[in-house]
Parts: C-alpha cells; sequence; structure tokens
C-alpha cells in the first residue's frame, strides 16, 4: 500500500554496537528499535524478544509472522539457568505418512506444488510461544508489546532492495493467490526500492490480536478463518495453478500448545553451550558436532586444519542428525547418546586429519557402547566411561537475561496464501517433513509426517555461558544451513581467536553430508585449494539468496554490564544491532 504523505525515513543500520543497560540485534532497523524501546522502558529481554518478532511480522512478512512459529532459547539471569520454547508449527490430525504422495504417481509432489499449497500449512505457534515464554518470563502483556508493530504497520516502512528481490522470487506465485497479490503487489506491481509499504490489514489484525488475546487463533473467529484459507486457498479463478487444499480444521487449532522444554547442553572449551532440542535439530547437531571437535586440538594459526575438522565433524553430525531425530512426541530420539562424549569420541575416530571421508557417510549407533579409540591426529585420554534446529535474534536486558529466538514461515514467502483481510502469510513448514515414505525394507524415517507431528527443523538459537553467565548468543535464518553456520561462528570465536564482528563476517562453508561443500565465494577463494587438497569438492552455495549463507545475529557479554551486539554487515542488505546507552 503505498502514499506519499509523511513517509518515514529510509532506517539506518549498523552491524555492531556495543555499551549497557541492554542490547539487541535483529535483521531489520525497525526490529531492533522496538526492542530497544521496551528496554529503555524497564522491559526484560524476553518482552523486547517478542515485541521485535511482532515488528519481524510486518517488516519482513516473508520470513517471519504470526503465520508461523519457532524457537526461543532463554538465560534467565535470577536462576542462572537456560530454558527452552518450542513454538514449532504441527500436522493436522488428518495428516499421514503419504499425504504429500501424488496418487497419479506414487511419487511426492514436486518440492514447489507442495510448498504453495494448503497441504503445506503447519498449525501456527507463534501466538502460543509468545503467550508461554511471557506467562513464564515476560513483564509486559501482549497488547502492550505488540503497540510498536501497529505503528510500524500502519505507517509503513520504507522497501530497501532485499524486500523488493524477496517479492520479485515470489512474484509468479503471488499473482496467483488474490489477498498476496493485492498485499505484495500493490497496483499490481513489484513494489520500488525507497517506496513506503504499509499493512494496513496486519494492523487491524494485532489490534484485535491485543484486546482478544491468542485464544482469538486457537479457539476463536482468526483460527476458523486460518482453516478455512487452508482448505479453500484463494486462488484466482483465471490462474493455471493447482494450488491444493489443506488438511487443517479449527479443532487443530484449539489442540495446539507450545512446549516449555530442556535445552540441549555440551561443555566446549570450557564453555557451556545449550541450543534447541528436539523436534529441532538445531541443538543436538551442534552439539554433537562441538563434541566431535572437541577431540581435536584447533590451532588460529592453522585455520585449513580447523576448516577441515568442522566440515567433518558436521558431515558425521548430519547423518546421525538425519537417522535420529524427528519429533520426540512421536518417536524415540536417543538425545542423550547422541550428545553423549563417548558416541562424539567414536564418531571422531572416523576423521582423517589428511583426507576428507567420502559423503554421504553412514549414520552412527548412539547405542551407548563406544568403543575405546583415539581420534587419529591427537592425542586424548583414555575414555571415561558413561552411563546409558527463519529470521534469528539476539537480546541483552539490564539485568543478565539473554534471549536467542528463532522464527520462521519457512521459504521466502511461506505457502505463498495470505489469509484475507488479515495481512500475514501463512507458513509451509510441514515442508519440512520427508515427503515421500521410505520403500519397504528400508530404515525407518523419524521425520515422516503424522497427525499433530512437528516436522523437524534446523533453527538453533543458540546460548553460550562461561561460569554460569552468559558469554554469547547466536543464531541465523538459512534452512538446513542454520547449524553449520552457527558451528561456524562459534569455531571462528572460541578456536580461530577472531573477535565476534570478524566471526560473523569471515566467509561461510556448509557440508551437509552431502558429495560437495557448498561455500561462499570468498570461502572458496582463500581456502578452496588447501581443502581440496585433503579431498574436499567446494561448490558454490546455490542459495538462495545466491551465494549467500545465513543472515546471523549474535552477541556477546564482554564484562559484567557490557554488551557488543553484532548483526551482518553486507549479507542480505545487513543486519541491525543497537544498545541502550553506547560506550564511549
Amino acid at each position: 500500500m503505498h502514499s506519499r504523505t509523511s513517509p518515514p525515513a529510509p532506517p539506518s543500520r549498523q552491524p555492531v554496537a556495543t555499551g549497557y543497560g541492554g542490547a539487541v540485534s535483529t535483521v531489520d532497523p525497525d526490529a531492533s528499535r522496538t526492542a530497544i524501546e521496551v528496554l529503555r522502558r524497564g522491559g526484560n529481554a524476553m518482552d523486547a524478544a517478542i515485541a521485535a518478532g511482532a515488528t519481524l511480522g510486518v517488516t519482513e512478512p516473508y520470513v517471519s509472522a504470526i503465520g508461523g512459529g519457532g524457537y526461543i532459547t532463554y538465560y534467565d539471569a535470577r536462576t542462572r539457568r537456560v530454558h527452552a520454547f518450542d513454538g514449532r508449527e504441527f500436522a493436522p490430525a488428518a495428516m499421514r505418512a503419504d499425504s504429500f504422495v501424488d496418487p497419479a504417481t506414487g511419487k511426492a509432489l514436486p518440492f514447489d506444488q507442495a510448498v504453495t499449497s494448503g497441504l503445506s500449512v503447519g498449525v501456527p505457534g507463534t501466538l502460543a510461544q509468545w503467550d508461554l515464554a511471557l506467562r513464564r518470563f515476560g513483564t509486559r502483556d501482549l497488547r502492550t508489546l505488540l503497540q510498536p508493530a501497529i505503528r510500524v504497520a500502519e505507517k509503513g516502512f520504507v522497501v530497501d532492495q532485499e524486500f523488493r528481490d524477496q517479492t520479485a522470487v515470489n512474484e509468479a506465485r503471488f499473482r496467483d493467490i488474490v489477498p498476496t497479490r493485492e498485499l505484495f503487489l500493490p497496483g499490481g506491481k513489484l513494489p520500488e526500492v525507497g517506496s513506503v509499504f504499509r499493512n494496513p490489514d496486519l494492523a487491524r489484525t494485532y489490534r484485535e490480536l491485543a484486546k482478544r488475546g491468542p485464544a482469538w487463533l486457537y479457539k476463536g473467529e482468526l483460527g476458523k478463518e486460518v482453516a478455512r484459507t487452508v482448505a479453500k486457498p484463494p486462488v484466482d479463478p483465471a490462474a493455471s495453478r493447482n494450488v491444493r487444499p489443506g488438511l487443517m480444521k479449527p479443532a487443530d487449532l484449539a489442540a495446539y500448545r507450545a512446549l516449555p522444554k530442556r535445552p540441549t547442553h555440551v561443555p566446549y572449551r570450557g564453555l557451556d553451550v545449550y541450543g534447541e532440542p528436539p523436534s529441532s535439530s538445531g541443538g543436538s547437531t551442534v552439539g554433537e558436532a562441538l563434541n566431535i571437535l572437541g577431540n581435536f586440538r584447533l590451532d588460529a594459526k592453522d585455520p585449513v586444519t580447523a576448516l577441515h575438522y568442522y566440515l567433518e565433524a558436521s558431515k558425521l553430525a548430519y547423518a546421525d542428525r538425519g537417522a535420529y531425530v524427528g519429533d520426540p512426541d512421536k518417536v524415540r530420539v536417543p538425545l542423550d547418546e547422541l550428545l553423549s562424549q563417548g558416541f562424539a569420541r567414536e564418531r571422531a575416530c572416523l576423521i582423517k586429519p589428511d583426507q576428507a571421508a567420502a559423503a554421504p557417510v553412514a549414520a552412527g549407533s548412539p547405542d551407548g557402547r563406544y568403543a575405546p579409540c583415539v581420534p587419529p591426529g591427537t592425542q586424548t585420554r583414555a575414555l571415561a566411561f558413561e552411563g546409558p534446529q527463519t529470521t534469528h535474534l539476539v537480546v541483552a536486558d539490564r539485568w543478565g537475561n539473554v534471549v536467542a529466538y528463532n522464527v520462521s514461515i519457512e521459504q521466502f514467502g511461506g505457502s505463498g496464501i495470505t489469509v484475507p483481510g488479515r495481512g500475514f502469510l501463512l507458513n509451509n513448514e510441514l515442508t519440512d517433513f520427508t515427503l515421500q515414505p521410505p520403500a519397504p525394507g528400508a530404515p525407518a524415517d523419524p521425520n515422516l509426517p503424522a497427525p499433530h507431528k512437528r516436522p523437524r527443523s534446523s533453527m538453533a538459537p543458540t546460548i553460550v555461558l562461561k561460569d554460569g553467565r552468559p558469554k554469547l548468543a547466536v543464531g541465523t535464518p538459512g534452512g538446513s544451513t542454520i547449524i553449520t553456520t552457527v558451528l561456524q561462528i562459534l569455531l571462528n570465536r572460541i578456536d580461530l581467536g577472531m573477535d565476534l564482528p570478524a566471526a560473523l563476517a569471515a566467509p561461510r562453508a556448509t557440508q551437509r553430508n552431502t558429495p560437495s561443500v557448498f561455500a561462499e565465494q570468498a570461502f572458496i577463494d582463500r581456502y578452496g585449494r588447501d581443502l581440496a587438497a585433503r579431498g574436499h569438492r567446494l561448490d558454490p552455495f546455490p542459495g538462495p539468496p545466491q551465494g549467500v549463507i545465513g543472515a546471523a545475529t549474535a552477541l556477546e557479554v564482554l564484562r559484567p554490564g557490557l554488551v557488543q551486539a553484532v548483526a551482518e554487515p553486507v549479507r542480505r542488505g545487513g543486519g541491525s544491532a543497537l544498545v541502550v546507552s553506547p560506550a564511549h
């Protein structure tokens, strides 16, 4: 919706801010300003994170919205404990293992058809998660925290190149879905860079939500509208696109719960790393890879060897993720064993210091019986006996509470389906399930669709403690590359001696148990030849967006009270780091 009256100024972006009284990093200046406003008015980190999340629903509508879900990791300064909140969407009760299989072919629907469909829409978890997190740790109510987002939706925000590009990627399917076209292609055109984009429908939705609370979605009229939209997607009758109906009913929304969880925890180089447990594979896969890396001495003077071990540890951890991680309410996930030092030692023994293993590698056996071994290329003590997972934002407040929060609707633009008159897109998170059931006799897949099951995620909001106090918080969007981006930032900061801004800016590579390592061009230029000599095959990351892996946000507590917030300097147009009182 465009207008030329009193346009907001284009926001300035800074990737690094250091100071006192609270800090925030998000991908968007409006969301960062919202969080700082809440902190200045005495709100805590949880309040600020949720207010920023609501604002991202306005300014980053293709990646985060109340039509999606996410994960929160939270450090509570009062008890010095870390908590996790699972707001992942779940499948409708009518969902079956073969719901994405085309009966005509016996094969899974082509991925693009599965995405742009009612079938891909999971029951949104964001509002239930906000409600749970605020009841447990917030100091402000949702009505108050929605106000800054309502103002941004009404006044509008300045369209940047990234917003235009994300719209352009979706243009063809957005045109075919009437309310999506009306909202995101105003006047039938892509929004111009520098123009003002308003979303009065979302402002009205947020206002109503402020009055009625999350029950309006889960037990009320908004939920009925969502279920109707999923069951009968509002496709232009003139469009030739087959947008299949979904299976969601109002009863599925009524059955949804956000879940408090115990976070994953692994020790690493004298630090304690906490992450998001299943249904996300973020915490388990980051944790397992760090446990594997903990068996090797990594030296900042020899980054190529460190990166070789990082790529090999990722490869092994991804193999285990695929074999064992799913929704723990529906399948048995051997989480304690996946995160055990014994299993990590057994996996580390497979890594050769001078030769990459041919991928894909086989999954290990996290069964509690581990061969004693010394990983090659290192000297380690004898094995001690042990008994038998978007956009991302970080916030720290003046009391020492810290939030790492991933919120998502999956693809850029989610399912492409906008709820008529409501101003938000619905997710396509159910395409995170394995769409094709395994052949008879093949190993079971822990990530097949099932009623009220949560699809496996890679979101990895991560908090690192030192001596029981927050040291780092980090996370990123990027689908299954989330895990490797978080891992690589931790490796850069902890093992390679980079400061946090350098650790975020450094070129990235991702190894997800595939024959090729996919990497940003700058990574290939810097390390490609040396890693190729060890048998790694490096190819440019295909995207989306092409050649760019992730859009991370992070913070570091430099000393008590003094926090450095860090966003991307360049990737996806750069992010926005702010503090309440800058250090001079």
